[in-house]
């Protein structure tokens, strides 16, 4: 009996050990992939903040990119300068693009950006007497990354309104990384989302 328990702590503290060890190896990820964000826009940020001039040619190269184009617009609002954002990226889907990428690229999902991504279709549902709605994305992952097997896999972000602004942050951005391109319609996989994740938040 004294064997049994001694087996038993053992393998409880070897949970306790291995939960303390994911919590400070997700802590240094994290940390690790926000470092990276804010060198990806370092540069743009500098002049911002040393009030240099910018044009919307400099920015452009910020919004191009997915990887920040979320953040470039958030920053330059911040210095009431929003308006140097180039207007082809100023819509709901562009900024729902990049919310996804960047929720991709966190260390507890994906924990990369994808490395090819398309909006699919814009998908609406009724709720509580009004339309919401989500856009939908297929991406995918290049080898060697473990999600390269699955091919295009489906990526949803929302819910948006009627009166939602292009860069308003939407609470239920998801992707089961599971979720595959012929496998599921992307109409079922926005509604999976707005069942299971915006409405139990």
């Amino acid at each position: 009996m004294k064997i049994v328990f001694i087996i038993i702590g053992i393998v409880v503290l070897l949970i306790i050990v291995f939960m303390i060890y994911r919590y400070f190896a997700f802590r240094k990820e994290s940390a690790e992939t926000h470092k990276l964000r804010f060198e990806r826009i370092h540069p743009l940020y500098e002049n911002l903040e040393n009030g240099n001039d910018l044009n919307e040619e400099e920015v452009l190269k910020y919004a191009q990119d997915n990887k920040t184009r979320e953040v470039t617009y958030q920053i330059l609002s911040e210095h009431n300068k929003a308006e140097l954002f180039p207007k082809e990226f100023l819509t709901i889907e562009s900024g729902a693009e990049s919310n996804l990428v960047n929720w991709l690229e966190f260390p507890t999902e994906l924990d990369k950006a994808p490395d090819d991504i398309k909006h699919l279709k814009r998908v609406t549902i009724k709720f509580d007497g009004n339309d919401v709605y989500y856009h939908v994305f297929r991406y995918m992952t290049n080898e060697p990354h473990w999600a390269s097997k699955n091919g295009w896999m489906l990526g949803v972000v929302g819910p948006y309104f009627d009166d939602s602004k292009p860069y308003d942050f939407p609470a239920a951005t998801f992707s089961r990384c599971s979720s595959k391109v012929g496998e599921i319609e992307p109409e079922d996989e926005a509604k999976w989302v707005h069942e299971n994740i915006a409405l139990k938040r």
